[in-house]
């Protein structure tokens, strides 16, 4: 596991990219063990033009004050047991900032920055804070409605990696020529019926037009039917 980051460090990464109303997102580069990973970071602004920060990454001073900008980052979620690298750095860059994390990462989460609490109401209805379905708590989603339509934004649960992205990312499922649940979910998962009735429920959501996922690029074609198709892999043996 990489080690929690101590003080302001910038790997690799790119721009801020509004993709909607309101919703920026930025990929990094993350040296592993067995292979280098790309991870993605959310920034989602509330009405009260406060930020949400969806697994952190810690960017140069220019996209820094792009964020600034764009509002005060107010929440910062960690969305499982393994996005925390940055927690603690952030939480020292803005004192004030609230952790929060789901349930079940609340423990893996507190090793890194104390964890506010497991659920939020952010005082804005077009943005929600999910526990998944089926994952024990261990995983944080969150729906934000836009006049253009609505984006899920998940974490480990939905892999959508290129195919080239590596022999290890492949084999892991998080890369392939289509989203795939990841191994290393699917082999853990003891609630297949949960996850499942999550994805559909999410499919039926009126005006869904994508899903960011924390390693992959959005799903922005047919999101809907992709759900279902992941969900239609849990019916099947993994």
């Amino acid at each position: 596991m990489t080690k929690i980051l101590e003080k302001w460090t910038v790997m690799p990464h790119g721009r801020l990219t509004e993709i909607d109303d309101g919703i920026w997102t930025v990929t990094g580069d993350l040296h592993m063990p067995l292979t280098p990973l790309e991870r993605r970071m959310t920034v989602v602004r509330l009405n009260s033009r406060a930020l949400v920060i969806y697994s952190a990454i810690a960017l140069d001073e220019t996209q820094m004050k792009v964020l600034e900008d764009a509002g005060r980052p107010a929440f910062l979620i960690v969305p499982g047991d393994h996005h925390r690298l940055d927690a603690r750095i952030w939480k020292d860059r803005y004192p004030d900032i609230k952790v929060i994390a789901p349930t079940g990462a609340r423990d893996a989460a507190d090793e890194a920055v104390p964890v506010d609490a497991t659920d939020v109401d952010f005082g804005d209805p077009a943005v929600s804070f999910v526990t998944v379905r089926g994952m024990s708590g261990h995983e944080a989603a969150l729906v934000v409605r836009r006049p253009a339509g609505t984006t899920l934004i998940v974490n480990d649960i939905i892999g959508n990696m290129p195919e080239g992205a590596g022999l290890v990312l492949r084999a892991m499922r998080f890369a392939g020529n289509e989203p795939h649940i990841p191994l290393p979910v699917s082999m853990t998962l003891k609630d297949k019926d949960g996850l499942r009735d999550q994805l559909l429920s999410w499919a039926d959501e009126p005006g869904l037009r994508r899903v960011i996922v924390s390693h992959g690029e959005p799903i922005e074609a047919d999101a809907a039917q992709q759900l279902r198709s992941l969900a239609d892999t849990l019916c099947q043996n993994t």
